[in-house]
């Protein structure tokens, strides 16, 4: 089985999982993101809009003292690119209806909130197969320091992720459950 078919199945199965983790979730299952994000007082940070049955990081990005944005596609192949938002912007369908905030200025993370479908503790994520994460996350690094933070429900958590080199690791992982650091590779 090549790696794009070994990913392509672990997604169905991941699906499923993670639907399974979202109906049982709890109000407070961001609170372990918020202490994390403590630490990270002052730095530009970048969440996501949680779609379908991804984890709810938006209490902890109301919470952090510091410029805060989410994520835009710009195309396919591109890197991500980051509009400011704050609790309660009025927000407007992107591309693949994802929201975004209807307007606002560009930011540049310092930390990133990355959403997924699988991780493993080496640091490695399953994302939806766009790249745009990877994209982003390789930028970033090439221009500085980024720490990049997956957020998802304990029960996403696999053996191993099948990686390609153009896979980006994770500098954190952070659950309901606790964080989860990757030794160095």
């Amino acid at each position: 089985m090549s790696i794009a078919e070994a990913k392509a199945a672990l997604r169905a199965e991941m699906f499923a999982r993670r639907k399974a983790a979202f109906a049982a979730h709890a109000p407070d299952d961001a609170r372990h993101l918020a202490e994390v994000l403590r630490a990270h007082r002052g730095r530009a940070l970048s969440g996501y809009i949680p779609m379908r049955t991804e984890i709810d990081c938006l209490p902890a990005m109301a919470a952090h003292v510091g410029p805060v944005g989410v994520p835009v596609i710009i195309g396919k192949g591109q890197a991500l690119k980051f509009r400011a938002w704050s609790p309660g912007a009025e927000m407007i369908a992107g591309e693949f209806g994802a929201l975004i905030p209807a307007s606002g200025g560009r930011i540049v993370p310092e930390v990133l909130i990355v959403p997924l479908l699988a991780f493993d503790r080496r640091g490695y994520r399953l994302g939806y197969g766009g790249g745009f994460y990877d994209r982003t996350l390789e930028g970033l690094r090439a221009a500085g320091r980024v720490t990049a933070i997956g957020f998802a429900f304990a029960a996403q958590e696999v053996p191993e992720v099948p990686v390609e080199p153009v896979d980006q690791r994770l500098d954190l992982i952070v659950t309901e459950a606790g964080v989860i650091r990757p030794a160095a590779p």
